[in-house]
This record gives C-alpha cells, sequence and structure tokens, in this order.
C-alpha cells in the first residue's frame, strides 16, 4: 500500500479524498431535507419515500464523480478515460431515470391517499384512481424510451447508424406507419379515456350486453369484471368509437324498475300502497323515488310499472327482487283473480243446440 501511494501525485490525492467527502456531504444533506421534510406534516411525505429516493441520488452523485480526474490518476488509469466517461454516462441516465419513476410513484401515493374510493359517494376519488392509474402508464413508457434512445445515442457508432438508417428510411416508415395505426390508435384512446374519462374505474357498465363494473384502465385494454365474476377484455378504442351504457357516469344513484302483467280487474290503489309499505320496510330504498303506473293495456292484460330509486346499481338490483317478490305475494294472497289468464269462450253452433 505505501508502494502504491508512493507512485500517486499528492495533489490528485488531496482532490480524491476531498471530491470523496464532497460526494458524502451532498449525500447527507439531501438525506437530511428528506427526513426532515417527512417528519413535518406540512410536508409529510409517504413511509418509504427516503429508501426510494436516495439510492437513485446517491447513484447520480457516484456518476458525477466518475468523471472526476482524481479518482482515475489514484486509479493510474489515465487512460481509460473514455470508459470512465461512458460509464458516468450511462449511469446518471439510468439514476436519472429510476429516481423520475420513483418520484412519479410517490406523487401518485400522496395524491391518491387523499381520496377513498371504498365511500359511497366516490365520483371524485375514481375519478382521480382513472386519470391517475392512466397517465402514471403513459409517462412511464415516455421516460423509458427517452431513456433508453439517451443511453442509446450516447454512442457515436450507433448515433451514426441511427442517422443514416433515418435518412433512409422513406419507404419503410410509410409501411411502418400504416402498419403501426392501429397500435397508435390504441395508445391515443388510452389517453383520451384518461382525459375526457368516459369511463372510471369502478363505473357500472353494460358492454356487449353484460353486466359489470370496470376493474382495471390501461393503455391498451379496459377490464370489465362481470357479475358473475367472469373478466370482459375490451379494447381502449371500444369505449371511443362504440355506444355503451355507463350507469355511473355522474352519479351512483340509479332508478329501478319492476313490470307486473295482471288482470283488468286488478286494484291499482291497494298495489300503490303496497308498494310503499315495501319499500318503507328496507334500507335498499334511498326515499326518493316511489312511483307506480300503468303503462301499457294488452289484449288480456295490463302492463304495471314500478319505478324505486337506490343509491346504487348493486343496491337497486336487490331492490327490484325484493320489490317484485312482495308484490307478487301481495297478489296471490289478497287478489288471485288479478293474476293475467288466458280467456276461451266456448259457444254451441245452432245446428247442436237445435239437435239438443
Amino acid at each position: 500500500m505505501n508502494t502504491f501511494f508512493d507512485t500517486v501525485p499528492t495533489n490528485a490525492l488531496y482532490f480524491f479524498i476531498a471530491s470523496t467527502l464532497g460526494v458524502l456531504i451532498a449525500y447527507w444533506i439531501i438525506s437530511l431535507l428528506i427526513k426532515k421534510f417527512g417528519k413535518d406534516p406540512k410536508y409529510l411525505i409517504p413511509h418509504g419515500t427516503f429508501k426510494k429516493i436516495s439510492r437513485p441520488i446517491f447513484l447520480i452523485i457516484v456518476s458525477i464523480w466518475l468523471r472526476s480526474p482524481s479518482l482515475r490518476t489514484l486509479l493510474q488509469l489515465e487512460d481509460y478515460t473514455f470508459y470512465f466517461k461512458k460509464a458516468s454516462t450511462i449511469l446518471f441516465i439510468v439514476s436519472l431515470t429510476w429516481l423520475a419513476l420513483n418520484l412519479l410513484k410517490i406523487i401518485k401515493k400522496v395524491v391518491v391517499s387523499n381520496y377513498d374510493v371504498n365511500v359511497e359517494n366516490n365520483l371524485k376519488a375514481r375519478k382521480v384512481y382513472t386519470q391517475f392509474n392512466i397517465l402514471e402508464r403513459i409517462f412511464i413508457f415516455i421516460i423509458i424510451i427517452f431513456a433508453a434512445g439517451a443511453v442509446l445515442m450516447s454512442f457515436e457508432g450507433i448515433r451514426e447508424l441511427g442517422v443514416s438508417i433515418f435518412a433512409s428510411a422513406g419507404v419503410a416508415g410509410i409501411i411502418i406507419g400504416f402498419s403501426a395505426q392501429k397500435m397508435i390508435g390504441t395508445f391515443l384512446a388510452g389517453i383520451q379515456i384518461a382525459i375526457a374519462q368516459p369511463i372510471k374505474i369502478d363505473d357500472v357498465v353494460i358492454v356487449e350486453g353484460e353486466w359489470g363494473r370496470i376493474e382495471e384502465i390501461t393503455l391498451t385494454y379496459v377490464v370489465v369484471k362481470i357479475w358473475d365474476k367472469r373478466r370482459l377484455i375490451v379494447p381502449t378504442p371500444y369505449f371511443i368509437e362504440k355506444p355503451f351504457q355507463n350507469w355511473t357516469k355522474t352519479s351512483s344513484d340509479i332508478l329501478g324498475t319492476v313490470f307486473l302483467y295482471t288482470d283488468y280487474n286488478v286494484s291499482f290503489d291497494a298495489l300503490r300502497e303496497e308498494l310503499t309499505k315495501i319499500l318503507n320496510s328496507t334500507d335498499l330504498w334511498d326515499k326518493e323515488v316511489n312511483v307506480l303506473q300503468v303503462t301499457e293495456s294488452k289484449q288480456n292484460s295490463v302492463e304495471i310499472r314500478a319505478l324505486m330509486s337506490a343509491k346504487d346499481s348493486p343496491t337497486a338490483w336487490d331492490l327490484r327482487v325484493l320489490v317484485r317478490e312482495k308484490l307478487i305475494t301481495f297478489l296471490q294472497q289478497n287478489y288471485p283473480e288479478s293474476i293475467a289468464r288466458n280467456r276461451v269462450m266456448l259457444e254451441k253452433s245452432t245446428d247442436e243446440n237445435n239437435n239438443s
């Protein structure tokens, strides 16, 4: 070791020690600031933030330190300056990308933590969740693409090769553009959903005749959780190009209907009273809408529609099932003659009357 340090210029050794101390001091100051803001309620940051941020910051400082001439002088590797600088550049880009991705996740966690999708009135929360989930994927994709491009362009050979390829790729570019049109359209549809929000996380929709909830939204597809626990995978352009039903676009409350087909001699007032009695006896009803109307008169029956409201679609489904069952039971017990039936009239012919 004595022989090794004797061969190193004193100034280089001092500069190396100073730069090393500078790296450690800079890392310590940044760590101290992060911890201080993490303890202050005014600037409260999520748990584990220091660990996520400190590592890439340390590597960024190390990448800058690798460019120090004193390090190469100390290691007697002045002839490998190109490799040190190249390693420093790549490490800096990778570390900066890592830091940007971690910061993106931390920002999302801080914003989303202020909203709860498990409450009844969760429209605002579902909007925020949808926007941040999609925008996070978009930014991650863009950051990684730019980082990969920056690393590759740092090599002169690849840069010249890329320029020559782009210069001679006229026809090929057009062909690739037409081929990628579908993919680009899907990507843009994902961005449009994040901004316009025709659907949101946990929205109740009817797609392709299936009733379900929006479980996941990505840049290329949407996962709809069907009521029987199946999953319907739908491409994102579907929600831009085709009509579909969204039961919770502006609010979660919804109207439910129950249809009954009875004979003409049914008592409508008695049915109205029974409907009110049923709704008042259950917590499924939100006490907003209570209507019973005759909506159609047919040859052998009348159509009666009971209209009621509930706080959300699953509750409305349970309420409709309950009301339908209770009203049918009421008719069976009190007005059995009012249940719809087909009548057949038999008449004797004139010849049969004469013969009799």
